[in-house]
């Protein structure tokens, strides 16, 4: 693809994403990751949101920062050999984190991207992290962008091939990624992971989107197929964790953030 045609790619992606209300951050995240994914040839994408969280992390490789929030565009099954996924979880537990993870953390609050395979050493792709995650399933390279929304949370959005990314195409991933700061802080925020006291539970995310359209409580309840009673404990445990007394004060955090 030529560049012309390339970026008017990304102006018809950015245009479609657009379009989603502020309901449907999941059905969105999913139409950009595919869009992406049919743009460079990717076969499979994920998000995931990362905090940095308070305290002593002196001694934590990963300097405070988790990722409690995720989409992934293809599920993908488990790894079948047991031994090997509990090796991994030996090694977390004796804090050898694994080279992948720590590669984000390379100029932390900083807009980045980085291709697998031009920035970890060649023998990490005999490691038993690289055969489970990536080679197990046909991935050969993958790309990662990250962008700060703000010192204490990031986005990052991953695409996986099962070739070599080339620099063009990393670079048209980041240039789609880094136009759309909005889109980022509305994802943070769809997961409470921007605003919320605490991350939102499963429930409480398919509740927020439901608070985010015209339904009432009860009609809330009959969608989600839950008793009146759990869907109100559900409603008012939402509006705690984001500091709002209802429905209004929400929407209004949701617009100011979400477009800030």
């Amino acid at each position: 693809m030529n560049p012309v045609a390339a970026y008017e790619e990304v102006n018809r992606i950015w245009d479609g994403l657009a379009d989603f209300g502020v309901n449907q951050t999941e059905e969105a995240t999913s139409y950009l990751m595919s869009s992406l994914c049919d743009l460079v040839g990717a076969w499979n994408a994920n998000w995931t949101g990362a905090v940095c969280m308070s305290g002593d992390y002196a001694d934590d490789p990963l300097k405070g920062w988790r990722v409690p929030g995720g989409q992934q565009l293809h599920a993908v099954a488990p790894h079948p050999d047991e031994e090997l996924v509990k090796e991994i979880k030996r090694r977390w537990e004796r804090r050898e984190v694994d080279p992948a993870f720590l590669l984000p953390l390379k100029e932390v609050g900083t807009f980045r991207c980085h291709i697998i395979r031009r920035d970890l050493p060649a023998d990490w792709f005999d490691s038993p992290y690289y055969k489970q995650f990536y080679a197990s399933v046909g991935t050969h390279d993958s790309v990662w962008v990250g962008f700060p929304v703000n010192q204490d949370a990031e986005s990052y959005f991953g695409f996986h091939s099962r070739q070599p990314f080339t620099e063009n195409e990393a670079e048209l991933l980041a240039f789609t990624l880094r136009g759309i700061k909005w889109f980022h802080r509305r994802l943070m925020l769809s997961h409470g992971l921007l605003v919320a006291s605490t991350p939102l539970m499963p429930r409480e995310r398919d509740v927020l989107k439901l608070l985010l359209t015209e339904a009432t409580e009860k009609q809330i309840a009959e969608q989600l197929g839950l008793a009146f009673s759990t869907t109100h404990s559900y409603v008012t445990g939402v509006f705690r964790k984001f500091g709002v007394r209802g429905r209004a004060g929400l929407m209004s955090l949701w617009l100011n953030q979400a477009s800030g």
